[in-house]
């Protein structure tokens, strides 16, 4: 059974100082998937990124694909994101954070931020880092997953989120549990996938409900980010760097 799926492509577009995204969200026409409120795909150049702003209301993941992003942020916090590691960052009541390029070349990764609850809102900031080899690899006989949120990752978070980057090669097929009442997105970043039967572009994603399984099958080989997330129900009032 594949639920309800429909796809969505990325928008290209700006943000912060030069730095080229493609937004699954916000965009028109589709303005959050509770409980995420953003998905940016981002490549940071040398001279571009993302200096000093602030936050309020919900938490971020950086992942990184590629190269490494340097933070810094009023807490006192001062550390560098490598390929394959990711950063949380806790905004709650407010925090103030830059994300810039820590070397030349490739600088690519993805930012999800996940709503916090209303009761929520006003937690203390906080930050954490987890490196690349601190994850979890679960390897198949077609592919691997990686767990960046969920059993046996260190990343913590404040809702109930699963997050995970899998490869698959060519044939590859592999089954992922939805729980009842969660949302899911699954995000091609190289490759096609079939994801519950919606052929799925690089740069594009499938948003898939109301569903046990979420079915990923790949006819050339793929790599894909995979999001599932209970929502809260609640509404998402983005002001560009607050959710409030």
């Amino acid at each position: 059974m594949n639920g309800h799926a429909r796809r969505h492509a990325a928008l290209e577009t700006l943000e912060g100082a030069g730095v080229t995204v493609k937004r699954l969200f916000p965009v028109p026409g589709l303005r959050n998937l509770d409980p995420f409120v953003l998905w940016d795909h981002f490549g940071v150049a040398p001279g571009t990124g993302f200096p000093d702003h602030p936050h309020r209301g919900f938490e971020a993941i950086t992942y990184m694909l590629e190269g490494s992003m340097r933070h810094t942020d009023n807490l006192g916090n001062q550390s560098t994101v490598t390929a394959g590691g990711a950063q949380r960052f806790t905004a709650g009541r407010g925090i103030v954070h830059s994300e810039m390029p820590g070397g030349g070349g490739d600088n690519t990764g993805i930012q999800l931020w996940i709503n916090l609850p209303r009761r929520l809102k006003d937690v203390a900031p906080a930050y954490q880092q987890v490196d690349a080899g601190e994850f979890p690899v679960e390897r198949f006989e077609t592919g691997w997953k990686k767990i960046i949120v969920g059993e046996g990752s260190p990343l913590q978070l404040l809702s109930e989120v699963r997050y995970s980057e899998l490869a698959l090669q060519a044939g590859g097929h592999v089954e992922e549990p939805l729980p009842e009442g969660f949302t899911a997105l699954a995000y091609v970043l190289q490759g096609q996938a079939r994801v519950a039967g919606q052929v799925i572009d690089a740069g594009s994603a499938c948003f898939v409900t109301d569903t046990a399984r979420i079915v990923l099958d790949a006819e050339a080989g793929c790599r894909l980010m995979l999001c599932l997330g209970r929502p809260h129900g609640e509404p998402i009032h983005q002001h560009g760097p607050y959710v409030d």
